[in-house]
C-alpha cells in the first residue's frame, strides 16, 4: 500500500508537502494564505496515485495517446512543442506538479505571491503591484532575477547531470525562466542535454535501464560521470546547448536561460544573472540546483 501523502507547517511559516518522490515547499503572502494552504494539502493528497495510474503512458513520448490526469495533461502539453526529438511528459513531471498546486492555491485569491518548489522546478503567482527575485545559486556564485507582475515568466527549472534524474549531456546546471514551470522543465531536461560533447573520452556514459530498468530513457546512454575537460571543449558544449536554447527563444518556448559548465557561463534572453537590486516589499524564491524529479 502506497504511503500516505504529508502536509507539515513549518516554523518558518512554510508548507511542506511529502509524498514519496514528491517533495515541496510552499510559501505564500497574502490573506488568504491559510486557505491556500488547505486547497494545496487537499489536491496534493491524491496527485501521485494519479500520476501512478497512467506513468506507463507518461513514460512513452508524446503523441501516441492523450492521459486523463490534469497534471498528466500538463506535462503533455509541455513536451508537445517539441516533438522533433525524444522526450516523454516525464521531462516535465516536477514543473507540472508545481503548476498545478499553485493553480488551486490561487484559485480562491486573496494572494500577493506564492511559490511553489518541487526541487527546483518552481511554479509561481504574482498579483498586480507585487514582484518576487528568485536567487539561483551554481558553483558558489549567487545570481538573481527580478520577476514583476506584468512579466510573462511564471515558472522557473533546472536540470543537469548533477540532479536526481539522468542527463544525456554534460551540463552542471540549465536554469529556464518559461511561462510555467512544466514548460521550462521541459525545456531545461532539452536544454541541458544538448550540452555535450558526443565521443569526448572525458564523459562516461551507461544505459539508463542499466541504471534504472524502468526508466523512461530506455537504453539511452546517459551521463555517470565527467572528468576533466579543456577550455574550448566547455566553450563547445555549452555552444550546443546555446543554439538549442536560441531555437527555443525564437519560437518563444522560453524567455531566458542560464547554463552552466565547469565554472562557466551562458545567457540567452532576459538577464538572468543580475546585481541584487530589490526592493523590501520583494518575496524570494531560492531556486536549488537539484534537477528534475516529481
Amino acid at each position: 500500500m502506497m504511503q500516505k501523502a504529508e502536509a507539515h507547517l513549518l516554523a518558518d511559516g512554510r508548507l511542506h508537502l511529502h509524498h514519496g518522490p514528491i517533495d515541496l515547499m510552499i510559501e505564500a503572502r497574502g490573506l488568504g494564505r491559510a486557505a491556500a494552504f488547505r486547497r494545496a494539502a487537499a489536491r496534493f493528497a491524491p496527485l501521485l496515485e494519479e500520476l501512478v495510474s497512467e506513468l506507463a503512458l507518461l513514460r512513452r513520448p508524446g503523441g501516441t495517446q492523450w492521459p486523463e490526469g490534469p497534471v498528466a495533461r500538463r506535462m503533455t502539453r509541455a513536451i508537445a512543442p517539441h516533438g522533433d526529438v525524444f522526450v516523454t511528459p516525464m521531462a516535465a513531471v516536477a514543473g507540472a506538479v508545481a503548476d498545478e498546486i499553485c493553480a488551486v492555491m490561487v484559485k480562491g485569491g486573496g494572494l500577493e505571491t506564492c511559490h511553489v518548489n518541487n526541487g527546483g522546478d518552481i511554479a509561481f503567482h504574482i498579483a498586480p503591484g507585487q514582484s518576487l527575485t528568485a536567487a539561483i545559486w551554481q558553483d558558489g556564485t549567487i545570481g538573481r532575477v527580478r520577476l514583476a507582475a506584468e512579466s510573462p515568466v511564471r515558472g522557473i527549472a533546472t536540470s543537469g547531470r548533477d540532479g536526481r534524474s539522468f542527463s544525456l549531456g554534460i551540463a552542471d546546471a540549465v536554469t529556464v525562466l518559461a511561462r510555467n514551470a512544466a514548460e521550462a522543465d521541459a525545456a531545461a531536461t532539452l536544454i541541458a542535454n544538448a550540452v555535450d560533447l558526443p565521443g569526448h573520452p572525458a564523459v562516461r556514459r551507461r544505459p539508463a535501464s542499466a541504471l534504472a530498468p524502468d526508466s523512461d530513457l530506455g537504453t539511452r546512454p546517459v551521463t555517470v560521470g565527467l572528468g576533466p575537460l579543456r577550455p574550448a571543449d566547455v566553450r563547445k558544449a555549452l555552444s550546443r546547448g546555446l543554439r538549442c536554447a536560441e531555437t527555443m527563444h525564437a519560437r518563444g518556448l522560453i524567455h531566458a536561460a542560464a547554463l552552466f559548465l565547469c565554472g562557466e557561463s551562458i545567457t540567452i534572453g532576459t538577464r538572468v544573472l543580475i546585481p541584487e537590486q530589490t526592493g523590501e516589499r520583494d518575496a524570494r524564491i531560492h531556486v536549488a540546483q537539484d534537477g528534475d524529479h516529481p
